[in-house]
């Protein structure tokens, strides 16, 4: 005992100096996010913000009876469907086709890079630019004899914002699997090349599996992303778009606007659970598919 009770001493002073170091983050999460956080799960669950009867899942029965929720929620759900699958593979391929040799190597990982270096109303201001009703695509267009189309008030919009979300993000995507790839053991490709497996064996039975962490995280990157692009689409369109760019954040932010705080708040529990959920899903999915990577 007498040799243990300094071992236990030492831990009690490490776990302090950790707490103090922590303390001001965990202040920060607990004041800023946990807190507001409660606060809305209240709102969500009582009949008016100077109220405090309980009505319980009346609010959110209520949500689902509102077409402009149903709405929102379709086009938000139909965009996160499209666009995060499509900003994983595309930044995966864009990474392995810069771990080969191709020309023009800087040039094409300076074009997917550079969002990231300009602020978002920049990189909106030339989406203007190329889709306004009078601008460079229809032009383009109207020199094989197409009439112009206004791009963002037709049935073409989504695939508008779902182009500037890719460019916007696969940059940074990209970066995450090029790291990824790197730390895959050179040893197991060398072996794989030595029994003359081909590149789509290497890819599946190795690089795939050593990849599945970075896949998760990538996921789950570009699916917050895809919930948060109301901010692009307000930039080009305004609080009512066409109605197949409305989405979850045009419904929270109309509602805050008319101060119908339950219906916001409702809104915003649920948002928050479904994001939880599909996550919880990635999160099994991909220790089921790396797990025999581990270590």
């Amino acid at each position: 005992m007498k040799n243990n009770s300094p071992k236990l001493n030492d831990r009690g002073k490490d776990f302090l100096k950790s707490m103090c170091f922590l303390s001001p983050s965990l202040l920060g999460v607990g004041i800023f996010f946990i807190l507001p956080f409660c606060v809305v799960v209240y709102y969500s669950l009582i009949d008016g913000v100077g109220s405090k009867n309980f009505v319980f899942l009346q609010n959110f029965i209520k949500l689902f009876d509102n077409s402009a929720f149903r709405l929102a929620a379709k086009n938000t759900l139909t965009f996160s469907a499209m666009a995060v699958p499509l900003a994983v593979v595309l930044s995966m391929v864009l990474a392995l086709m810069l771990e080969s040799r191709i020309p023009l190597k800087s040039q094409f990982r300076t074009f997917f890079l550079s969002p990231m270096m300009v602020p978002v109303a920049s990189v909106v201001l030339i989406w203007q630019v190329l889709f306004n009703y009078n601008g460079t695509v229809n032009e383009f267009l109207m020199l094989f004899g197409a009439d112009k189309i206004d791009w963002l008030q037709s049935q073409f919009a989504p695939v508008v914002v779902l182009l500037l979300f890719l460019w916007k993000n696969l940059g940074y995507n990209m970066i995450l699997f090029m790291a990824a790839l790197n730390n895959i053991p050179k040893e197991l490709l060398e072996v794989a090349d030595v029994e003359g497996a081909g590149e789509m064996y290497k890819f599946f039975a190795i690089k795939l599996r050593y990849l599945s962490p970075t896949v998760l995280f990538v996921t789950i990157l570009s699916l917050i992303n895809s919930f948060k692009v109301f901010r692009e689409v307000y930039l080009l369109a305004g609080s009512y778009p066409y109605e197949t760019l409305y989405t979850l954040q045009h419904f929270m932010n109309n509602t805050f606007d008319s101060l119908d705080y339950q219906k916001l708040s409702a809104a915003a529990v649920l948002m928050a659970l479904v994001m939880v959920v599909i996550i919880a899903l990635l999160f099994k999915a991909e220790d089921w598919f790396g797990k025999d990577v581990e270590g």
